[in-house]
């Protein structure tokens, strides 16, 4: 019998996964038995540690090294256990942190494993050829801004027709670069800013707020060019680590917004 076509979507398995990684929270936290003394450990928790044991070290781990796995696991279930009963999950940033990114992980987890065809790749190098061409040049305008919001105020004022002379604050970069390399971007800005460059279309218009090393930027690109895309066997893994980050990113976002629309968010001011 064929599932649901829903079914196969990664967003479902992500909805689903969270659901129950929240269930399981809630059954580890208030909810666990304060008298419960007993711990099981699983030939699947075994066999789990013995992989984990074998990805870092490429090889098996003996039966003693095992049982001291074994033993390490045991000890962490205790202090996690006592640590609950003491409440000590609760308002903590770290845990909340942590938990936080397993449900990022979740939303990833297919773009991590997935395995894009040639055809997937190529069209993602056609559509981003200056990300992988050693010879592309920007040319560009910036504004540099210590902090974002002071950004995002400025772009609204550009957008409304204010001058960009005097809108960004001081900074040792260059406010205009002209046909510059893409990897003099990187090492004057940030392998972050560049790649943000690679995305933005060119024109007369601000754009951003852009994140380099050194704070936020509103960006103005006129124009952008890589004179020899390389052909996708030359770079095929450099594009497939590009597709997926870029992937892993719009599902962890994409799952993210249909959670955050489930919420009515009060903030108070």
């Amino acid at each position: 019998m064929k599932l649901a076509g829903w079914t196969r979507e990664p967003l479902a398995h992500f909805l689903a996964a969270g659901a129950a990684l929240f269930a399981l929270f809630a059954w580890m936290g208030e909810d666990v038995d304060p008298a419960s003394r007993t711990i099981t450990v699983t030939q699947e928790d075994r066999a789990r540690l013995a992989l984990q044991w074998e990805r870092t070290f490429a090889r098996p781990p003996t039966d003693g090294e095992l049982d001291a796995l074994t033993e390490q696991f045991v000890r962490e279930e205790v202090l996690y256990r006592e640590a609950l009963r003491l409440g000590l999950d609760r308002d903590d940033a770290v845990v909340r942190k942590r938990m936080a990114t397993k449900m990022d992980f979740l939303a990833t987890s297919a773009a991590e494993t997935a395995q894009p065809g040639d055809a997937v790749l190529q069209k993602w190098l056609e559509d981003h050829p200056t990300r992988f061409a050693s010879d592309a040049r920007f040319t560009f305008d910036q504004l540099y801004f210590a902090e974002r919001p002071a950004a995002e105020a400025a772009l609204k004022r550009l957008a409304a027709g204010a001058s960009g002379k005097a809108a960004g604050e001081s900074i040792s970069l260059p406010a205009t670069a002209s046909d510059m390399p893409r990897t003099n971007v990187s090492s004057h800005f940030g392998e972050q800013f560049a790649a943000s460059l690679d995305t933005l279309a060119p024109g007369q218009s601000w754009q951003g707020p852009v994140l380099s090393g050194f704070g936020w930027h509103l960006v103005r690109v006129t124009s952008k060019h890589a004179s020899r895309v390389p052909k996708l066997s030359e770079v095929r893994q450099q594009v497939e680590n590009d597709w997926r980050a870029a992937t892993a990113k719009a599902r962890r976002d994409e799952g993210y917004a249909i959670l955050r629309d489930a919420y009515e968010v009060e903030i108070e001011r």
